[in-house]
């Protein structure tokens, strides 16, 4: 690897293991195996250019493994939407215990919102890529097709995605399953 590139998994290690807030340009270049501090300014710009670039790079991993999970769910052509819907949230809630140091990380990023004007944007930017890559894998919308309509899917699986984060963080134990999500679901769209 290069300098980069091993800024950029110092920069992961560093959000995993401090947060975002506490990490700082030497905890980076000692987790990249001491590249020099310099070398984030050639190659980022910034520190917080650096961490955001590496929680980006995370999340696309994490989409990329969830995307390749939700293809080889064992699902046959007649399963209903519920089902489907059910097994997808199944195999999203299963993925946080194995990735909950991104997840705590992304709070910590939110957190910082106020004191990081520029990470608004970049979060911005990418929701916008996060919300449409959930209404094409969850929902099987094109967003090219139908944009509105998959801005409005991809928007209600974005929010129900970081709330159930939220509840595995705080109580993983009662955190809800897919079974609960699609019963819930269900319940709501039946007006019972």
């Amino acid at each position: 690897m290069g300098n980069r590139e091993d800024l950029l998994a110092g920069a992961k290690r560093c959000l995993y293991d401090k947060g975002y807030a506490r990490t700082t340009i030497r905890d980076i270049t000692a987790a990249a195996g001491g590249v020099s501090m310099a070398a984030i300014g050639y190659h980022f710009g910034s520190k917080e250019a650096l961490l955001n670039q590496a929680l980006a790079q995370a999340s696309e991993e994490w989409g990329r493994q969830l995307g390749e999970a939700l293809a080889a769910a064992p699902l046959g052509p007649g399963a209903t939407a519920a089902e489907r819907f059910e097994v997808a949230w199944n195999h999203i809630t299963g993925s946080f215990a194995e990735h909950q140091r991104l997840w705590t990380a992304t709070f910590d990023v939110i957190g910082q919102l106020p004191h990081v004007p520029s990470l608004r944007e970049q979060l911005a930017a990418g929701l916008t890529e996060a919300r449409l890559g959930l209404a094409q894998v969850l929902g099987g919308l094109d967003p090219d097709a139908d944009p509105d309509t998959a801005w409005a899917v991809g928007g209600f699986y974005q929010a129900l995605l970081t709330g159930v984060m939220a509840q595995y963080l705080i109580d993983p134990d009662r955190a809800p399953t897919g079974r609960d999500l699609a019963r819930g679901l269900q319940h709501i769209a039946n007006g019972s």
